[in-house]
């Protein structure tokens, strides 16, 4: 009974021979999924460098897109007021034109030329600042050129000298104005 119980010990025990087969199966298994995961994360890895290059790429363009943009913008952005001012020089022309051309009919034509000069202006956000006698001083539209005694409340226009001009808001020139002086 002996050799019995030798077998069933040796039966539950593998033979060095047989671990190490197993031990190299696990190894081989192991080393085959791990160049599993390595291929797929090299996959990963290369799609994202791929995306990551293309987006790179798009936004450089984009970028370029836009300094070309403000480039144009800044090259023709007056392209516009430039073209409303050309019927006003045609207008010149024309009077200049005349021979022998009365004072009256140079009355007429200046006022038309800056009837449309006028519009010119006004269709592009140019406005002129022309305040009132009697309208309050307002030192963002208005510079005082003196202050005169009046007959009207202290600190408002009394006469205009120049106009000044906005241009959407902003300033181009303030208006030259008299002012009325504290009594």
């Amino acid at each position: 009974m002996p050799d019995n119980s030798q077998s069933s010990t040796l039966s539950s025990h593998p033979a060095p021979e047989e671990a190490e087969a197993a031990m190299a199966a696990n190894a081989s298994d192991e080393m085959a999924r791990l160049q599993g995961e390595l291929a797929e994360f090299k996959a990963k890895s290369a799609d994202l460098a791929d995306q990551f290059l293309r987006a790179k790429a798009e936004a450089e363009n984009a970028r370029r897109r836009a300094e070309d943009e403000v480039a144009k913008a800044r090259k023709f952005g007056i392209e516009s007021f430039a073209e409303s001012l050309l019927p006003v020089c045609d207008s010149l022309d024309a009077a200049l034109a005349i021979q022998n051309a009365t004072v009256q009919q140079l009355r007429e034509g200046s006022d038309a030329t800056l009837r449309q000069l006028q519009a010119a202006l006004e269709r592009n956000k140019v406005l002129a600042i022309n305040p009132a006698a009697g309208d309050k001083f307002d030192p963002h539209q208005h510079q005082a050129i003196s202050v005169v005694p009046a007959e009207q409340e202290a600190n408002t226009v009394v006469a205009v000298l120049q106009k000044g001009y906005v241009i959407a808001e902003r300033v181009l020139r303030p208006a030259l104005v008299t002012v009325a002086a504290a009594k």
